[in-house]
């Protein structure tokens, strides 16, 4: 089967795997989405990620993070831009996701990053994700 995005495919995993309280979910790997994981544990979604080499592309093991109770600390994970759609911003228009208190990642010319650091260098690009 050949999925046309895999970023949403990516987003997808991780949203259903954490609504089913799982504590690992394996996505196959790109540099993107490895860019992609990298700011999910920076910005602390995440416990951690591995990288895990299966002789072909790899795969990404995602350690899901959980509050007391197996609260969800990913409460909402929502993709932007589309094959279909693309959404591009500039540094002045950037969106603001639940008043600051979220994440939206952005790829840029810079590479992939989040809102902040994309006002921080002044670089505009095209909104992959929300996450809050």
């Amino acid at each position: 089967m050949h999925i046309t995005d895999t970023v949403a495919d990516m987003l997808t995993r991780i949203r259903n795997a954490n609504s089913a309280k799982h504590d690992t979910v394996d996505i196959p790997a790109s540099n993107m989405k490895k860019a992609i994981a990298r700011i999910l544990l920076e910005e602390g979604y995440i416990k951690s990620y591995t990288v895990v080499e299966d002789g072909k592309q790899g795969v990404i093991r995602i350690v899901l993070k959980y509050g007391p109770n197996k609260t969800q600390v990913i409460s909402g994970l929502r993709r932007v831009s589309k094959p279909g759609l693309r959404i591009y911003t500039s540094c002045e228009d950037m969106p603001r996701v639940m008043k600051g208190l979220g994440i939206a990642i952005l790829s840029t010319s810079k590479g992939i990053m989040t809102d902040k650091e994309a006002r921080k260098e002044k670089v505009g690009g095209e909104v992959l994700a929300f996450i809050w």
